[in-house]
């Protein structure tokens, strides 16, 4: 199958491997030359615009930061639309309101093209080996199209409908336990140090007692050794949880714990450190308490 992943980041260059893995042929479409020189190395094909994708690809996998970009990329003046077969398949994976969701599919029924809402979880490794969670919703036409890519990138697969926002629905939800786990994970760490406790040791029982998660055992490794390659940035969660926020206030529910797990990522890219790992939101718990964190990063 000729397929186009848009957005080689952390989890789009894990599926675009993934999906080589499984025999298809995939052209990544990503504006950093290193990105795509880093995918050719692998062998596959990589354009900088939509515009270039081979003519009569079959499905598209987006990995973009939000809607907008989504919409740019396919839609937009150098967008992959005209590039895509007939009956081509979006499988749309960025975190969006879900009401951009529905705007999306309609704009690609408008193009002749089906849509999959498919956000997923699972990070960077599990992207690599083809072990990602996918919360879909889609027509039974779109999901049949969409079978062979799903199943080279996903381990787990939740159909929640055939109305695309409903897996954009489920993503923001899944958002608000994967901020909050991250804001409080830096809480700990970061009481934990200031009331002198060794940040290793304090990793080492938490990990091993019932007050972990799987937050706390993935990101706090980057805490301990400095290292704040942005596999998921703080400016992420600003966005996501700003979503959060964006639901609640429509359905009226209150999020407390989520609102103030947002201003602490908010906090933390206001002091320069938007576009480093997420688990440096504890930045923010640094500069209130002045603790020394383990390593510099």
């Amino acid at each position: 199958m000729q397929v186009a992943v848009i957005g080689l980041g952390s989890m789009g260059m894990g599926s675009a491997l993934s999906l080589l893995r499984a025999g298809h042929a995939v052209a990544g479409l990503e504006p950093r030359p290193e990105a795509r020189a880093a995918f050719v190395a692998a062998g596959g094909a990589a354009v900088a615009q939509g515009a270039d994708l081979p003519q009569g690809t079959e499905a598209v996998v987006v990995f973009t930061v939000n809607a907008a970009q989504a919409a740019a990329a396919i839609f937009g003046p150098q967008g992959a639309a005209p590039r895509l077969a007939r009956d081509a398949v979006l499988i749309v994976s960025a975190t969006m309101a879900p009401a951009d969701a529905r705007d999306l599919a309609a704009q690609a029924a408008a193009h002749g093209l089906l849509y999959v809402d498919a956000p997923v979880s699972g990070g960077a490794a599990r992207a690599r080996d083809g072990q990602l969670t996918l919360m879909l919703a889609g027509s039974p036409a779109a999901m049949a199209r969409a079978a062979p890519v799903l199943e080279a990138i996903a381990a787990k697969i939740w159909q929640l409908g055939d109305t695309p926002g409903q897996g954009a629905t489920m993503k923001v939800v899944h958002q608000l336990l994967a901020g909050v786990h991250i804001a409080v994970a830096a809480e700990a760490m970061a009481l934990g140090i200031k009331a002198g406790i060794a940040p290793e040791r304090l990793f080492e029982i938490v990990t091993n007692a019932a007050g972990n998660s799987w937050m706390f055992e993935n990101r706090m490794p980057h805490v301990l050794a400095g290292d704040t390659t942005p596999h998921s940035a703080v400016n992420i969660f600003v966005k996501d949880l700003g979503l959060v926020g964006d639901l609640a206030r429509e359905v009226a529910f209150p999020v407390p714990l989520a609102a103030m797990a947002h201003q602490l990522f908010v906090s933390a890219a206001a002091q320069g450190h938007g576009g480093i790992d997420d688990a440096f939101v504890i930045r923010a718990y640094q500069a209130l308490s002045g603790i020394t964190l383990p390593k510099a990063g």
